[in-house]
Formats: C-alpha cells, sequence, structure tokens
C-alpha cells in the first residue's frame, strides 16, 4: 500500500453524508457497509494500518463447526460477562456471526484451514473450539483486507492524520459534524451522521498492549457532547502480556493458553489453579486477579514483577505454525520461545465500558452513532469473552447496511431527530461554507508555546501511573478518591493553558489556522485532554460500584453484590444505576 493512498493530499470535502471517525475493524466495516450512493469520509489520526484492531493477535469467535451453535456462544459469552451483559444484544451477536465470517471470506480474509476446513482454536473460557485465526495476526489479516477494500470503493474519502477535537452540533442538540485539526487547519466538516469508531483507551494505564494510539479518543468526544455513557469501570486486564526491560507491553495471545502453554511461578509451578479450578483458561479476569496476587506475595519490583508463560508443553511444530510473530518478536528481546518461558504480567487490554448504543448503533444523541470498542452495546457485560471483540465490530457494523431504512423508519414513527435527520441541514447560526480558514483569521498563526508543550508532556507522563496505581487490576476507594482529586487539580490547569482556551468552543467562522509543523504538539494537546477526561470517567464510575464484579474488582468491597447487577450510566457529570436488572434472558 502506497503512503499516497493512505494520506490524503487535496482538502477533503467540507460535506458528507457520513463521517467514521477511525479506521479499524469497526470503522473500516462501517464505511464497507454503508450503501454505495453515500459519501463517506472515513477521518483516522494515522495511517490507515495503525489501529488496536491491526494488534489482534488470538481471532474472531463464531460457530462454524456443526458441533456448535449459537446458544453454547451465548451461554459462555453471558457466563464470562458475570451477569451483565444484554441478553438481546449478545443473542443478535452470536446469531449474525456465521454470515459476518462468511462475508469476510467473500472480502478475502484468509483465515487459516486444515484439512480444507476453517482451522478453530480453543481460548479461555469458550466451551467449543470456535476462534478462527490467520496464525497469530488475526486482525491484521482482516484489517489488511478491508484496507484494501476501502482503497477501491468511490464515495470513501479517506483522510488520514487528521485529528477529530469535537462534535459539531447544532442548536437543537443534533450531531451535524465534526471539527478536526488537519494540516496545521482546523477544519469543519458536515455531515447528515457522525460514526465514532476510535477504539480502547489503554493509553490511561501505565501498562497496556494497546497501541499508542489508542487514547478513549471517542468516548471524550462524546462526553463533552453530552452523549449518555456505560459501564466505564469495567476494564479488561490481559493477564499475559511481556514484560521484559525495555521491551513494550507485547500481548502474548490467549491462544497460547488454549493450545496447551502452561502459566507457571519461577519454580514451574502451575500456580493459576490455586485460584480457580480452570488454571490458566478461566476467564481473563480472573486469571490476572490471579497473577498479581501471586506477585504481590513476591518482594519484586511492580514494574518489572512477572510470572513465566511456558510454551514448551506445545509440539514445535504447532508452535511454528500457529505463532509466527509471537516467536519473531520474543527473538527480538532475547527469548526462545521453544526453549525457555516467556516473562509475563497483567496490562490492560480492552474497554468493555463505551457511549450507551442499541443493536443499531445509536447513540443518546440525534446523528452520533458508535461502533466497535468505542460503544458500549451490552455484549460483553462485566468481562468480554476472548475473541467476541473483533467479532463485534464486524456485526454491529453490519448494521449500518440498513440505515437510511433506519431513518425513514424514524421520520414515519416521528420519533424527533435521529442519524441524518437534519444534521445535513444549513443552520444559519450554525455557519458553513469552506472549511479552511480564511486569510484574516484573529488566531492565524497562532503557535502554541514552548512552556506550554513542556507541561503537556508532563500531564501526559504523569497520569498513566496515576491511572494505573489507582484503578488497575485491583482497587480501593480512599486511593481512588485521591486520585480524582489530582486528575481534577490537573484539568483545572490543562483548561488555562492558551491552547485550552482558543481550540475548544472554537465557532466555524473563526478558525485557526497553525504552521503545520505544529501537528504533532497539536494531537498531543488533544489527546492528553482526553486521557485527562476518561482518567477521571473511569475512576468516579470505578468509585460510585460499589461490589467487584468482571474486569471491576476492590478491596474494600470484594465481593459481588446481586443489588449491582445494573449497568452504571453517566450523563454530563451525572451517575446513577439502570432502572432495571441486566443479564436475564427478555421475555
Amino acid at each position: 500500500m502506497s503512503s499516497s493512498a493512505q494520506t490524503s493530499t487535496s482538502p477533503p470535502s467540507h460535506q458528507f453524508d457520513v463521517l467514521v471517525v477511525g479506521a479499524g475493524a469497526a470503522g473500516l466495516y462501517t464505511a464497507l457497509c454503508l450503501p454505495a450512493h453515500l459519501q463517506v469520509g472515513l477521518i483516522t489520526k494515522d495511517t490507515l494500518s495503525r489501529s488496536a484492531s491491526d494488534w489482534a493477535q488470538g481471532g474472531i469467535a463464531a460457530v462454524v463447526d456443526p458441533g456448535d451453535s449459537p446458544s453454547l456462544h451465548l451461554q459462555d459469552t453471558l457466563r464470562a460477562g458475570a451477569d451483565l451483559c444484554d441478553y438481546p444484544a449478545v443473542k443478535f451477536l452470536v446469531e449474525q456471526a456465521p454470515d459476518c465470517i462468511h462475508n469476510l471470506i467473500k472480502m478475502g480474509v484468509a483465515f487459516d484451514r486444515h484439512n480444507g476446513d476453517l482451522a478453530l482454536t480453543l481460548e479461555a473460557a469458550h466451551s467449543r473450539r470456535r476462534v478462527l485465526h490467520a496464525a497469530d495476526t488475526t486482525g491484521r489479516a482482516v484489517v489488511n483486507t478491508l484496507i484494501n477494500q476501502a482503497l477501491n470503493r468511490k464515495n470513501i474519502q479517506i483522510i488520514s492524520q487528521a485529528f477529530t477535537i469535537d462534535l459539531w452540533m447544532n442548536s437543537r442538540g443534533s450531531c451535524q459534524g465534526v471539527n478536526l485539526l488537519y494540516q496545521g487547519h482546523v477544519l469543519w466538516l458536515r455531515a447528515k451522521a457522525v460514526v465514532l469508531a476510535t477504539g480502547g483507551g489503554g493509553q490511561v494505564f501505565a501498562q497496556t498492549t494497546n497501541p499508542a494510539l489508542s487514547t478513549g479518543d471517542g468516548v471524550a468526544i462524546a462526553h463533552r457532547a453530552g452523549a449518555i455513557l456505560r459501564d466505564l469501570e469495567f476494564v479488561q486486564f490481559h493477564p499475559t502480556a511481556l514484560t521484559q526491560p525495555g521491551a513494550p507491553r507485547f500481548l502474548i495471545s490467549e491462544a497460547v493458553r488454549g493450545e496447551g502453554a502452561h502459566l507457571v511461578d519461577a519454580q514451574g509451578r502451575r500456580f493459576a489453579f490455586d485460584y480457580h479450578p480452570a488454571g490458566e483458561l478461566a476467564p481473563r479476569d480472573v486469571v490476572s486477579r490471579a497473577i498479581f496476587s501471586y506477585l504481590q506475595k513476591t518482594n519484586l519490583d511492580p514494574a518489572s514483577a512477572h510470572v513465566q508463560l511456558d510454551l514448551r508443553p506445545i509440539p514445535p511444530e504447532t508452535i511454528q505454525h500457529r505463532f509466527p510473530n509471537i516467536i519473531q518478536v520474543c527473538q527480538q528481546w532475547g527469548i526462545d520461545v521453544l526453549h525457555e518461558p516467556i516473562p509475563v504480567a497483567p496490562a490492560a487490554h480492552y474497554w468493555m465500558g463505551g457511549i450507551a448504543t442499541d443493536l443499531m448503533n445509536r447513540t443518546s444523541i440525534p446523528g452520533l452513532f458508535a461502533v466497535g470498542e468505542t460503544a458500549s452495546t451490552g455484549v460483553h457485560g462485566a468481562n468480554r469473552l476472548a475473541s467476541n471483540s473483533l467479532l463485534e465490530c464486524i456485526v454491529f457494523g453490519a448494521q449500518f447496511a440498513y440505515l437510511e431504512a433506519q431513518e425513514a423508519e424514524e421520520k414515519a414513527a416521528g420519533s424527533g431527530q435521529r442519524a441524518g435527520d437534519g444534521g445535513g441541514r444549513e443552520d444559519e447560526e450554525d455557519g458553513g461554507g469552506n472549511p479552511f480558514p480564511t486569510p484574516h483569521s484573529p488566531f492565524q498563526n497562532f503557535p502554541p508555546s514552548a512552556s506550554e508543550i513542556a507541561q503537556i508532556e508532563a500531564l501526559r507522563q504523569d497520569l498513566p501511573p496515576l491511572v494505573w496505581q489507582s484503578a488497575g487490576i485491583c482497587r480501593e476507594g480512599t486511593r481512588m478518591v485521591a486520585a480524582i482529586a489530582q486528575i481534577q487539580q490537573w484539568q483545572h490547569e490543562f483548561a488555562h493553558l492558551s491552547l485550552s482556551q482558543s481550540l475548544p468552543g472554537l465557532e466555524p467562522e473563526a478558525p485557526i489556522h497553525f504552521n503545520a509543523t505544529n501537528d504533532d504538539h497539536l494531537r498531543l494537546w488533544g489527546e492528553t485532554r482526553n486521557l485527562l477526561e476518561i482518567a477521571s470517567l473511569i475512576l468516579k464510575s470505578a468509585n460510585f460500584r460499589t461490589e467487584s464484579r468482571g474486569g471491576h474488582y476492590r478491596l474494600d468491597f470484594p465481593e459481588t453484590n446481586p443489588d449491582w447487577r445494573v449497568h452504571t450510566l453517566v450523563q454530563a457529570n451525572h451517575w446513577w444505576k439502570s432502572p432495571v436488572q441486566v443479564g436475564d434472558p427478555s421475555p
């Protein structure tokens, strides 16, 4: 793929039918499923190939084996979700999964095969082998296929290396587009519908398997616009991330344990069985806490403390066939997985919470949709079942094929503003016209100062360790309250930066033009703003839920409380419980 194909060199159109923010699996599949006559803008803050989806190793779960069934996949998902999954959403996910897999294959995704049939592996908390894979780079195989498809669609304009600042709201409270930083300008792009598909927020934690671009942008953007968010306290910590001095927290796929790898201590003992009968194949939250609890008993430095993942029980030819990428990365850091165990420890991996959506990806804001990890569809509950995340991107992305039928239905029902209803109409008070700034902008060539950049960089460095210590694998109320106070102080300081005074709330007729060389600094400002926001949201949600469930574990409330079998909801600065308990089948 050429760089010219990935990066827009000419100004994007300022009006679209649909804007999709984010170009991982969810954003790409959404763009491809939208009706072909719609003009789609696909916005990515990096190049097309860089997303958390691209890093996904294990695979994608779906029932394609006659010996399996959607009802078993449903039960496994509900069980892993710790009584907090929305039954209709899970039922929809597992029933749509086989068709979506077949569509990916038709598009050209080359899943591994065995004797001509799709090869399936087992992952933790699955009762059957149902995880399809492409070696240990399944996400990359899916994303690369979707990118090639998107590049060949004439109705999709890719806007690369563009950072979305905020939603563009009209006076009726509907979303009518976005404003973004692009090549030294602030652009205002109008659309009938906006889809947020920006992935998770793992970079808010000091230890994470997520790429550097996972800064919670979509959730923060939606929160500032007044959308309802859900279950933000539920973060999944992957049990086995490479823990080697100098190395990034590279994820060692759960499929390795599914194929027979053992989780052991320094003496080679499989200690995970001390915490759960399934040992290293227990649900992810259980295995992560088992490792955390075990390491707490040692005198090791928390930054480098680790246990070991031993692949030697797996036949060498299986390791070489199934996990070539893991072999290669470990070799780069001096580890020969065929002859020695891998040092591993937990790291933040997946955010179950997000923007509250329904089965059609609608949010509480008319004209705004969300899909993928950014959304909270209800399918993951308190703890995501392995390999259901790529599946969610595809199943719910496919729903955008019905976007126009949905709009027509809503108009006929008189349900008011939803996606596309009024979002693209001209509102006198909302401006319009050329999205590029005029030569006489009052903020023309407004540069960020070196002192401000240094202050932002310090905040960016100090925030993740605080969140890891206060809202990591094990949480406690007093520590969370102190962290919330510190973050509020940092937000106060951040709000008084000149950049923060000028960029948010900018009107379309008074945009800012920077020197394009400042784009990296401006993105740093935007990502830090979003990280501060989601750090506060996660901590406040975690402090609000006074129990332990799934990926949320509190030392001061270690038991699961049946009264808390509800979603936590937040809008603006107001938290409340969902009025009806969740997890039971619908009538």
